[in-house]
Protein backbone atom coordinates (compact mmCIF):
# COMPACT_ATOMS: atom_id res chain seq x y z
CA UNK A 1 0.00 0.00 0.00
CA UNK A 2 1.13 3.40 -1.38
CA UNK A 3 1.35 5.99 2.26
CA UNK A 4 -0.99 8.56 2.91
CA UNK A 5 0.86 11.78 2.43
CA UNK A 6 3.45 10.62 -0.97
CA UNK A 7 1.64 7.97 -2.29
CA UNK A 8 4.74 6.15 -2.74
CA UNK A 9 5.31 2.66 -1.65
CA UNK A 10 9.13 2.69 -1.26
CA UNK A 11 8.09 5.31 2.13
CA UNK A 12 5.43 2.59 3.38
CA UNK A 13 8.08 -0.22 3.11
CA UNK A 14 11.17 2.13 4.77
CA UNK A 15 8.49 3.20 7.65
CA UNK A 16 7.53 -0.64 8.25
CA UNK A 17 11.01 -1.52 8.64
CA UNK A 18 11.39 1.59 10.89
CA UNK A 19 8.37 0.50 12.85
CA UNK A 20 8.78 -0.91 16.11
CA UNK A 21 6.16 -3.27 17.87
CA UNK A 22 3.60 -2.38 15.68
CA UNK A 23 3.70 1.08 16.36
CA UNK A 24 3.25 2.50 12.37
CA UNK A 25 1.31 5.67 13.31
CA UNK A 26 4.62 6.69 15.26
CA UNK A 27 6.94 5.56 12.51
CA UNK A 28 4.83 7.87 9.82
CA UNK A 29 5.72 10.52 11.94
CA UNK A 30 9.05 9.87 13.07
CA UNK A 31 9.94 9.76 8.76
CA UNK A 32 7.51 12.45 8.12
CA UNK A 33 9.48 15.10 10.45
CA UNK A 34 12.61 13.67 9.86
CA UNK A 35 11.63 15.01 5.90
CA UNK A 36 10.89 17.96 7.32
CA UNK A 37 14.63 18.90 9.18
CA UNK A 38 16.04 17.53 5.85
CA UNK A 39 13.84 20.23 3.95
CA UNK A 40 15.09 22.35 6.57
CA UNK A 41 18.88 21.81 6.57
CA UNK A 42 18.76 21.92 3.07
CA UNK A 43 17.16 24.50 1.50
CA UNK A 44 19.52 25.79 -0.68
CA UNK A 45 19.23 22.44 -2.49
CA UNK A 46 16.75 22.49 -5.73
CA UNK A 47 15.29 19.28 -4.56
CA UNK A 48 12.40 18.16 -2.73
CA UNK A 49 12.80 16.57 0.71
CA UNK A 50 11.56 13.18 -0.66
CA UNK A 51 13.90 13.30 -3.75
CA UNK A 52 16.93 14.03 -1.32
CA UNK A 53 15.97 10.98 0.54
CA UNK A 54 15.30 8.66 -2.25
CA UNK A 55 18.87 9.98 -3.87
CA UNK A 56 20.43 9.36 -0.20
CA UNK A 57 18.76 5.52 -0.17
CA UNK A 58 20.47 5.28 -3.84
CA UNK A 59 23.71 6.32 -2.79
CA UNK A 60 23.96 3.43 0.08
CA UNK A 61 22.52 0.72 -1.89
CA UNK A 62 24.95 -2.05 -2.50
CA UNK A 63 25.49 -3.76 -5.25
CA UNK A 64 26.97 -7.00 -4.31
CA UNK A 65 27.61 -8.53 -0.52
CA UNK A 66 30.01 -11.71 0.91
CA UNK A 67 27.90 -14.86 1.59
CA UNK A 68 30.11 -17.91 3.83
CA UNK A 69 30.05 -20.88 1.58
CA UNK A 70 32.36 -23.92 3.21
CA UNK A 71 33.77 -25.91 0.89
CA UNK A 72 35.99 -29.14 1.41
CA UNK A 73 36.61 -27.68 5.42
CA UNK A 74 37.26 -24.19 3.95
CA UNK A 75 35.04 -21.52 4.28
CA UNK A 76 35.06 -18.75 1.74
CA UNK A 77 33.89 -15.23 1.44
CA UNK A 78 31.91 -15.61 -1.85
CA UNK A 79 30.83 -12.38 -4.02
CA UNK A 80 27.06 -12.42 -4.83
CA UNK A 81 25.40 -9.85 -6.84
CA UNK A 82 22.33 -8.92 -5.05
CA UNK A 83 18.58 -9.30 -6.27
CA UNK A 84 16.53 -5.60 -6.47
CA UNK A 85 14.33 -6.14 -3.65
CA UNK A 86 17.17 -7.49 -1.20
CA UNK A 87 19.72 -4.03 -2.21
CA UNK A 88 16.04 -1.82 -1.79
CA UNK A 89 15.90 -3.88 1.76
CA UNK A 90 19.84 -3.85 3.11
CA UNK A 91 19.63 0.15 2.24
CA UNK A 92 16.72 0.62 4.49
CA UNK A 93 17.61 -1.63 7.14
CA UNK A 94 21.68 0.09 7.29
CA UNK A 95 20.01 3.63 7.08
CA UNK A 96 18.00 3.19 10.18
CA UNK A 97 19.98 0.67 12.23
CA UNK A 98 22.90 4.09 11.53
CA UNK A 99 20.65 6.26 12.58
CA UNK A 100 19.53 4.29 15.33
CA UNK A 101 22.95 4.28 16.94
CA UNK A 102 23.83 7.92 16.12
CA UNK A 103 23.59 10.47 19.18
CA UNK A 104 21.36 12.93 19.31
CA UNK A 105 17.59 14.29 20.72
CA UNK A 106 14.79 12.40 18.49
CA UNK A 107 15.19 9.33 16.59
CA UNK A 108 13.55 11.66 13.43
CA UNK A 109 16.49 14.01 14.25
CA UNK A 110 18.60 11.11 14.08
CA UNK A 111 17.31 9.60 10.62
CA UNK A 112 17.42 12.97 9.35
CA UNK A 113 20.79 13.79 10.11
CA UNK A 114 21.75 10.07 8.49
CA UNK A 115 19.51 10.88 5.57
CA UNK A 116 21.81 14.24 5.00
CA UNK A 117 25.30 12.41 5.37
CA UNK A 118 24.27 9.89 2.73
CA UNK A 119 23.16 12.15 0.72
CA UNK A 120 26.50 13.78 1.29
CA UNK A 121 27.99 10.34 0.99
CA UNK A 122 29.41 10.32 4.22
CA UNK A 123 28.01 8.62 7.33
CA UNK A 124 27.63 5.03 9.14
CA UNK A 125 25.19 3.49 6.31
CA UNK A 126 27.25 4.69 3.35
CA UNK A 127 30.53 3.77 4.90
CA UNK A 128 29.19 0.22 5.18
CA UNK A 129 27.74 0.00 2.01
CA UNK A 130 31.79 1.14 0.83
CA UNK A 131 32.84 -1.85 2.98
CA UNK A 132 30.34 -4.58 1.63
CA UNK A 133 32.11 -3.67 -1.53
CA UNK A 134 35.89 -3.81 -0.58
CA UNK A 135 34.84 -7.23 1.02
CA UNK A 136 33.67 -8.24 -2.15
CA UNK A 137 36.43 -6.84 -4.44
CA UNK A 138 38.70 -8.60 -2.02
CA UNK A 139 37.14 -11.87 -2.55
CA UNK A 140 36.76 -11.34 -6.26
CA UNK A 141 39.17 -14.41 -6.68
CA UNK A 142 36.37 -16.73 -4.61
CA UNK A 143 33.63 -15.66 -7.36
CA UNK A 144 33.52 -18.83 -9.33
CA UNK A 145 32.07 -21.09 -6.26
CA UNK A 146 28.55 -18.90 -6.72
CA UNK A 147 26.17 -21.66 -7.71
Amino acid sequence: MPDPVYGDQKVSKFVNHLMLDGKKNIAYSIFYNALELVGQKMKDNEQSPLEIWKTALDKVTPQVEVKSRRIGGATFQVPTELRPERKESVSMKNLINFARKRGGKTMADKLANEIVDAYNEQGGAFKRKEDMHRMAEANRAFAHFRF
